[in-house]
């Protein structure tokens, strides 16, 4: 069954092609085209094109579709395009008549936009709650670890002293930036697009603030064009919110493999979090942080992926955007399980103590030396130059103090800032949305 069938047959080859994956895709939508057609179904008896008796028949039968759905037990049957089609089609065998009265006023267009945008918002908020999640456990362990010193590192050579309360901390941060971007993808999102049909609106007095009210949109998409125009263009902020995500928690992981490295030993994961060799028995390999690392560095790739799938398309639906499913959908569940797998390993590193009183870290200490020079009088640039003669000649030395009191330096971490930074962000938006 298709929903634009009509008296000739299409040719299996080109079905196949033009079908594709979408059905996979499609299951994932099932529970929202029930949601979207429920509210557009309340809105045509309101406007007289659907009975009273017919509503309350229609909307018993999605009833049962969406237990279905809930049961695991839906499925988009061979010969049936895709979730809408086999949506009707159930109706349609059930109810007769009835059931193929629903499509009035919206086209399969509008239909799957409204699909998609009530998926996109329950993506969003799982992968935010899931971001909040690695935010509290970072913040924790930056809390629990404020006070043990590490090695801070530029051009990956020993630098200057941090912290782990310090790193820990940034990357706390850094997911504040990432949920304040996706937090807006979801303000963009939330906008209902239904009654738009094809993309140039309907001859029926459809009544869109109804449905934007019954499903929780927001606010409309008013113009009908720049509603079907945002089918791919909302894809295309997302895939940015996604990657952002992605990047924080690929250099998180890039940092965990490096420093569990046994040349570095600043972190250990618990044995249960590691695999083994085949042919070398004292290994213990953080491969749950590489594989993060390696779909994280595949996540970058995703805005170019949308936007190439974008590129050159006028105004209108095109059948091109079916394709951006299999970038993106995937993307949603690697995402997810990166977050979940961080915050549960995370949670559990252990850190090392004393590192610092390693010989070949004493000159972490330089830049320490230099400012204590500068504040007995000494200019900046002679203090340089005097440590700088003391390292070469190796007569180096310093005793280990540090103190540091400006804001976001390893003395003082702000983390009750940035904790009222990730409160602020934008979320209230995504709360009551």
């Amino acid at each position: 069954m298709k929903l634009w069938e009509k008296s000739t047959k299409i040719n299996s080859l080109i079905e196949s092609f033009t079908i594709g994956n979408d059905p996979d895709f499609d299951l994932q939508l099932a529970k929202f085209d029930v949601q979207g057609t429920l509210a557009h179904i309340k809105m045509l008896e309101s406007i007289g094109l659907l009975t009273a008796t017919e509503l309350t028949t229609l909307e018993s039968a999605l009833a049962e579709i969406l237990a279905l759905i809930e049961q695991n037990n839906f499925i988009i049957e061979p010969g049936v395009e895709d979730v809408h089609s086999q949506v009707e089609l159930l109706l349609t065998r059930k109810l007769g008549d009835t059931g193929k009265k629903i499509h009035a006023g919206r086209s399969r267009n509008d239909q799957v936009m409204v699909d998609l945008r009530l998926f996109f918002k329950s993506e969003i908020k799982e992968i935010i709650d899931l971001t909040k999640d690695l935010f509290e456990v970072l913040i924790s362990q930056s809390k629990k670890y404020q006070h043990v010193l590490m090695p801070g590192y530029t051009h990956t050579q020993v630098a200057m002293v941090s912290s782990f309360g310090l790193w820990f901390g940034a990357y706390a941060e850094s997911l504040v930036d990432d949920l304040t971007l996706l937090s807006s993808v979801y303000k963009i999102n939330n906008q209902n697009p239904l009654g738009s049909a094809a993309g140039y609106g309907s001859s029926f007095p459809l009544d869109r603030k109804m449905t934007t009210k019954l499903l929780g949109f927001q606010g409309l998409a008013y113009n009908s064009i720049h509603a079907q125009m945002g089918r791919g263009k909302t894809e295309q902020f997302l895939s940015f919110g996604i990657a952002g995500i992605g990047a924080t928690l690929g250099k998180l992981s890039a940092d965990v493999v490096l420093f569990s490295n046994e040349n570095y030993k600043f972190l250990k994961l618990p044995n249960e979090f590691t695999t083994g060799s085949s042919i070398m028995p004292h290994k213990k390999n953080p491969d749950v942080f590489e594989l993060i690392r390696g779909h994280c560095n595949l996540l970058q790739s995703l805005p170019g992926q949308v936007s190439m799938l974008n590129a050159n398309l006028t105004s209108g639906y095109h059948r091109d955007f079916q394709l951006l499913k299999e970038v993106l959908f995937p993307a949603f569940k690697n995402i997810k399980n990166g977050l979940r797998l961080a915050t549960h390993c995370l949670a559990e590193i252990e850190v090392s103590k004393n590192i610092l009183a390693d010989e070949k870290y004493k000159y972490l200490y330089t830049v320490e030396k230099v400012n204590e020079l500068v504040k007995m009088g000494i200019p900046f640039r002679e203090a340089y130059q005097k440590v700088g003669a003391a390292v070469e000649d190796g007569s180096f030395e310093y005793s280990g103090k540090v103190i540091h009191t400006h804001e976001g330096s390893i003395g003082n971490l702000c983390l009750e800032e940035i904790e009222e930074k990730m409160r602020m962000c934008g979320l209230v938006d995504v709360r009551i949305g």
